[in-house]
């Protein structure tokens, strides 16, 4: 079973975390299962950027970004080549690093404060 290696978030995971994962399992969905709260204010719908990581290993793994993703990713903060939404990028076979981002653009929160 693919492993996702969480490098260390200030806030989410500041050990960093290594969970396993069933391919075809959201990568946002493998961190939730393992208590690693990525925001994801518009509830898995692609309709944000709140879920945003980068792919620093096993991108070519994933199934291939939708246009609405892309689209929703070109308004993420601190877009890199390797940019995903979380709730929409698949594991594969390959075992994956991931680094969510320190910050994050949220339109949709009702969390304030």
């Amino acid at each position: 079973m693919p492993k996702i290696i969480f490098l260390p978030h200030e806030k989410l995971c500041p050990e960093g975390a290594v969970v396993e994962a069933e391919p075809g399992t959201s990568i946002l969905d493998a961190a939730l299962e393992e208590g690693i709260e990525i925001e994801h204010a518009c509830e898995k719908s692609c309709a944000c950027t709140t879920c945003h990581v980068i792919v620093r290993e096993g991108y070519e793994s994933l199934n291939e970004a939708e246009e609405g993703e892309e689209d929703m990713l070109d308004k993420a903060w601190g877009l890199e080549p390797e940019s995903r939404l979380s709730c929409q990028a698949l594991v594969g076979e390959d075992d994956l690093v991931v680094e969510i981002p320190k910050y994050t653009i949220n339109l949709a929160s009702e969390k304030h404060g």
